[in-house]
Order: structure tokens, then sequence, then C-alpha cells
């Protein structure tokens, strides 16, 4: 491939990438958000469409109602679920996953085929 590395970034329409040991701030940030325990499988359990709370929990074995409230907080304040109230005689809380947290299915896809592929390699 011909050209400078300044090209095939503005070809690539990507952010300058830091120095090859400079890990990015961006990716830093991300991958702490969504790496946090049961994080991720609260996302993936999101994908399917909106969820209440009770059956986020089914959904997710292991998963205490604190960790569950926590991490949902956590990716509410990030923009990545949206948590809906329903008044009425039973309040109804419904979360799901906002534009953004949509844009993650492509990365969770390719995280779980790695996991399934390599999961006797895994700790």
């Amino acid at each position: 491939m011909t050209g400078s590395t300044s090209d095939w970034q503005a070809a690539d329409s990507r952010p300058a990438r830091p120095s090859l040991n400079e890990v990015c701030p961006h990716f830093h940030a991300g991958i702490e958000l969504i790496g946090k325990r049961w994080s991720g499988a609260i996302i993936w359990a999101l994908d399917d469409g909106p969820l209440r709370f009770a059956e986020l929990k089914r959904s997710i074995p292991g998963l205490s109602d604190r960790l569950l409230s926590q991490r949902l907080r956590e990716l509410e304040d990030a923009g990545l679920m949206t948590r809906e109230v329903e008044d009425g005689p039973q309040i109804k809380v419904t979360y799901s996953l906002t534009e953004m947290g949509e844009g993650l299915r492509p990365a969770i896809l390719a995280l779980r085929k790695w996991a399934c592929e390599y999961q006797d390699s895994l700790p």
C-alpha cells in the first residue's frame, strides 16, 4: 500500500491512532464501561428488546439485585440504556438499549464468537 499514514487515516475516516505504545483514551473508557462485571451480560440481554427488572435478573443467573441496579444506573448514565417508567396501579419499569447501546451489537457479537471459539483456553 502506498501513501502516508495520514493519507490512510483520512481515507479510513477514523480518528488518528495514538502511537503504538499509547492506549487510546476513548477505547480505554469504553472498554472499562462495558468490561465491568455483568455490564456485557446486561447489554447482551437487552439486545433482543426491552425487559423489566425481573426479566433481566432471570436472564442473567448469579446477578444480585443490588449489582443489577448499580449497573443499570451506570449504563443509563453513560447513555447506553434508557429506563422508562409507566405509571398505573402497578408501576412498570422497562429497560432498553439506546441507539448508542445498540451500536455495540457488532462488538458484542464478535466477542461472543471469540469467547465460544476459545472457551477451552480461557481461565
